[in-house]
């Protein structure tokens, strides 16, 4: 009895001791999401710790959720310091980093670092996820793709690329009217409603043989007729990374890193989520720095052209990045996955706070991450605007045009 128990004992130690070694082994960022506890599947409605440790860790779960890389290339674009930015003394900025629960600020002029700041434990070698500002990169592979001559053109119908959406109300849809979200097809993104479609299109179980994303939406009814009204949609932009697989014969992920992330020279490997049927979630979910995320805006202010060779159309971040369709708003619109400003401005933008802001006349890049307390409120958009607006008095007061 005695030494069953000291067995017993010995086995309880070594156990421990196991432990304690794959504890200690374990990514320090896993180790946090592993102490905050998340229980529920959907993100959406983690608490505001366990997204703090979460955005950065996503990818590592791929026992949970599967992952594809983006490669990157032999030699890195660098990101050399440019004179500091001095942000206008009206400008509240430690009061907008605590109250945006900012984790990564990265301004670039004329491809310079002039601001760069880190905060919730987070710093430049770390990765946070894009949410929505992967529908921007997304919509860039379609450029690709048609410079590619993969897609015709962008009037052709979505069913001559994706042939399982035939007979649902994405029937006569047209390429451009997936790219503005103006199919007319039904579709809420209420973030906070558990029965919204954004929250249950992941996991819904897919139809035998056909990609989770289009045996949700092919389900879909018509509310309006394509093209005549913009309504914000996650799922098509799904639709859209799927319709570029099918195109190009190519994850999206591996077209991403040979178009642009390898030959650019993005610093690190980034990885995308991927869902249930094995396409990456397009309309969100890249792992990336923020500093690869600001060589990303460099790329767009380039036109999309990489020593010499064009990646997409010329004139495409023109068209992306300019108003093609109505949301509502004085002044905004939204472009081909772009949200986009009358003043020539435009940007990427995610729930819980990323974004990716680019001005062409001013030579302009802003990249940034946060953990809002809210997935998605007017209050933290406005404030987040107003940020860019702070740049923008700053480097003209510095370069007066």
């Amino acid at each position: 009895m005695k030494r069953g128990l000291k067995l017993g004992l010995l086995a309880l130690a070594a156990l421990g001791l196991a432990g304690a070694l794959a504890w200690q082994a374990m990514d320090r960022d896993l180790r946090a999401l592993a102490l905050t506890g998340p229980t529920d599947t959907d993100i959406l409605f983690w608490s505001t710790g366990q997204r703090d440790a979460g955005f950065r860790a996503l990818d590592k779960l791929d026992w949970v959720v599967g992952n594809r890389t983006i490669a990157r290339g032999e030699r890195v674009h660098p990101l050399p310091p440019g004179e500091p930015l001095a942000l206008p003394a009206s400008f509240d900025f430690p009061r907008y980093l605590a109250h945006q629960r900012v984790a990564a600020i990265v301004v670039l002029l004329d491809g310079k670092v002039v601001l760069e700041h880190y905060g919730l434990g987070f710093g430049p070698q770390g990765r946070w996820t894009s949410f929505s500002v992967a529908k921007s990169l997304t919509s860039t592979m379609v450029g690709a793709a048609l410079q590619d001559g993969a897609i015709r053109s962008l009037d052709d119908p979505v069913t001559d690329y994706i042939a399982d959406l035939r007979g649902s109300a994405y029937d006569k849809v047209s390429v451009r009217q997936l790219l503005t979200m103006t199919s007319g097809v039904r579709w809420n993104e209420d973030y906070a409603d558990p029965a919204s479609d954004v929250a249950r299109f992941n996991s819904a179980t897919p139809d035998a043989g056909v990609d989770a994303t289009v045996s949700y939406m092919r389900r879909l009814p018509r509310l309006y007729p394509a093209g005549e009204r913009w309504v914000y949609k996650t799922g098509e932009t799904n639709l859209i990374g799927v319709l570029v697989s099918e195109a190009t014969g190519k994850p999206l992920a591996q077209y991403l890193s040979e178009k642009v992330w390898a030959p650019f020279g993005m610093e690190q490997d980034t990885t995308w989520l991927l869902g249930a049927t094995g396409h990456e979630i397009s309309g969100c979910c890249i792992q990336a720095t923020t500093r690869d995320m600001a060589r990303f805006g460099l790329f767009v202010l380039g036109d999309g052209v990489i020593d010499g060779r064009r990646v997409v159309p010329e004139g495409w971040f023109a068209q992306a990045g300019s108003r093609q369709a109505d949301i509502g708003k004085p002044g905004r619109g939204y472009g081909f996955q772009w949200w986009t400003y009358d003043d020539g401005t435009f940007g990427a933008q995610g729930i819980f706070g990323q974004g990716i802001f680019i001005d062409p006349a001013r030579r302009l890049v802003i990249a940034s991450n946060a953990n809002w307390p809210v997935a998605s409120d007017d209050a933290y958009w406005e404030e987040r605007e107003g940020l860019y607006r702070a740049v923008q008095a700053a480097v003209d007061a510095a370069q007066p045009r």
